[in-house]
């Protein structure tokens, strides 16, 4: 029996299972699927949300730890698995800023570079950039990462730790209780005990935990991408217009995205979205209308009140864990919410205020 079971595999479970292995706890991580195949694998990868003075302060605070955690998460992994994460930072673009006189208030409150730019410097940064309609920020510090091989670089690290039992393809059906308390989960691989659990089932983590009595505000939020296959060099940073993003990677991928839809857990890509997706494409980078779409899908996003990740033990359940309800920002908190999470659970001094993110009874209710 090990000591932690945690329950989903997309990165905020993935780095659960890392923090505790190596602390010298016994992990075993369940997933329903493949490891980092759900939102985790869908979203842009863009270590920041998109626009960080428009967010709570526990949100903001959360972020700015995670990106500094980035470059030496990525080099680790990239040393210990040989799989790049392809971490790279050369800042973004926002063109067509309404509220940028917040955006720089927020900037200088917390000492952190961002400026207003001109059309020549756009241009000077990124060529093949339409032109800013209105005020234009940049960011200098902001970094990017590529998703998919990050999931793939956690897994690898996971599946090679002694003390890591990686249980894929293995779908939760119910909670075994016990005196009070959860003893571990009903799986389509038989039964797994643990001392703790940790549920960090992404869109689906109000599902698994209903069986308990417990109702969280977490709901699906439907997001569809596309990329383009581009001539490598064709963009070199994120840019950012009307709420809508190009990610470039190291190959000449570019990413486009997303939607926000309240479809359940609907998963289908539709001719509708890909025609904003491209119009807002094109807005961004007038020579992708030259590039066919190369890819197009779509991911669930774990929606929450305002955003704001559900981190710490259950009302009612003393040995249950969740670690969900980070809406669009996932991965950019990954790092600093599963640290909130470990420091409660392995009892040390707590680097971030977890308070914020309490389940309690109040904002279950919410």
């Amino acid at each position: 029996m090990s000591d932690f079971l945690i329950i989903g595999g997309g990165v905020i479970g993935m780095m659960t299972s890392l923090q505790l292995a190596d602390a010298g706890q016994s992990v075993t991580l369940v997933e329903r699927g493949t490891c980092g195949k759900e939102a985790s694998w869908a979203g842009g990868g863009i270590v920041s949300p998109l626009y960080p003075w428009r967010y709570a302060p526990p949100v903001s605070q959360l972020s700015r730890w995670s990106e500094g955690v980035y470059p030496t998460l990525a080099l680790r992994l990239l040393e210990e698995t040989g799989i790049d994460p392809e971490y790279r930072q050369k800042g973004l673009l926002y063109l067509n800023v309404d509220d940028d006189d917040a955006a720089l208030g927020w900037a200088r409150q917390l000492g952190k570079p961002l400026e207003r730019v001109d059309a020549a410097f756009v241009h000077q940064k990124e060529p093949q950039a339409a032109a800013p309609e209105g005020n234009a920020l940049w960011m200098p510090t902001l970094g990017s990462v590529r998703n998919p091989r990050l999931g793939q670089a956690l897994r690898a690290r996971l599946a090679a730790m002694p003390g890591v039992t990686l249980v894929e393809q293995c779908a939760v059906s119910g909670f075994i209780k016990h005196e009070g308390r959860v003893a571990g989960v009903a799986t389509s691989q038989g039964d797994r005990r643990a001392e703790r659990l940790v549920v960090c089932g992404g869109a689906w983590t109000a599902q698994l935990l209903a069986e308990l009595g417990v109702q969280l505000p977490v709901r699906p939020v439907k997001g569809q991408m596309i990329a383009y296959q581009a001539p490598p060099g064709l963009v070199q940073r994120v840019i950012l217009k009307d709420g809508r993003y190009v990610i470039p990677r190291s190959d000449g991928l570019i990413l486009v995205g997303s939607t926000l839809e309240e479809a359940g857990f609907d998963k289908t890509t539709d001719a509708e979205a890909l025609a904003s997706l491209k119009k807002s494409a094109e807005g961004i980078v007038p020579a992708l209308a030259k590039l066919p779409v190369a890819h197009h899908w779509a991911g669930l996003r774990p929606g929450s009140p305002e955003g704001l990740p559900f981190i710490g033990a259950l009302p009612g359940w003393p040995n249950v864990y969740v670690n969900a309800g980070h809406y669009r920002n996932g991965l950019v908190l990954a790092p600093a919410s599963t640290h909130v999470l470990v420091d409660q659970l392995l009892g040390r001094e707590a680097l971030i205020d977890p308070t914020p993110f309490q389940p309690t009874a109040k904002r279950l209710t919410a």
